[in-house]
């Protein structure tokens, strides 16, 4: 089997305002919630005080990514597979309810990117420290795949992943910034996606860390 081929997008870096498709569904708003990114910083903090972030285990090995969620709907993963609860595993609480500025900033997102009405039951947040990664996959544990998945970049820079309906086609790299929202539902829905390895770095409002809020509608 030929080893899975990354293609270098030569893009430049995109601008503080703007729109980028990277596909029929998918598009990327570069700042769309850059304005909102303080208070959606303090929300994070308050969120995970209550449901702390922690690496979790996968049936192939622990993710070096730290998670938490909010919301009603809560992804988790362990040895035995993937799936949505109601309650944090950690905790035994249910999780952290979904600040209303997630909500509509998700809300707004996803209608700028053209899909109107929708209204995500959970958030999976993300937190990259450098070397942290997430290797390619889908988004399929969801029952309602007609909604699509609106992702917040906060913090550090990263190198988003755009692949195919299959792993095994070749991927894009996009560069994310601060504040940039991808969206992507319809016939890109079920797109393998990843995120390269963190690179070391500085930002003024996370220092050595990249956050990533994940919204969709699980339920």
């Amino acid at each position: 089997m030929k080893p899975r081929e990354i293609l270098e997008l030569p893009l430049p870096s995109p601008p503080r305002s703007g729109y980028l498709e990277l596909d029929k569904g998918a598009s990327v708003l570069s700042g769309y919630a850059a304005d909102d990114a303080v208070a959606l910083l303090a929300a994070v903090a308050a969120i995970s005080e209550s449901s702390p972030f922690r690496r979790m285990a996968t049936p192939g090995g622990r993710m070096s990514v730290a998670m938490t969620n909010c919301g009603s709907a809560g992804w988790v993963a362990d040895q035995t597979g993937y799936r949505y609860v109601a309650e944090d595993p950690l905790t035994g609480r249910p999780w952290p309810a979904m600040p209303d500025g997630f909500t509509s900033l998700a809300r707004a997102a996803a209608s700028a990117a053209g899909f109107a009405d929708f209204s995500p039951d959970g958030c999976l947040i993300n937190r990259y420290e450098p070397g942290s990664r997430l290797s390619l996959h889908q988004d399929r544990d969801e029952r309602d795949f007609s909604a699509p998945i609106v992702s917040v970049s906060l913090g550090l820079p990263a190198t988003f992943l755009w692949g195919g309906q299959k792993r095994s086609e070749r991927s894009r790299r996009i560069p994310l910034f601060h504040g940039d929202v991808v969206v992507w539902g319809g016939p890109a829905r079920k797109t393998f996606h990843g995120v390269l390895a963190l690179v070391e770095g500085a930002h003024p409002l996370t220092g050595s860390v990249r956050y990533n809020l994940t919204l969709r509608r699980a339920r």
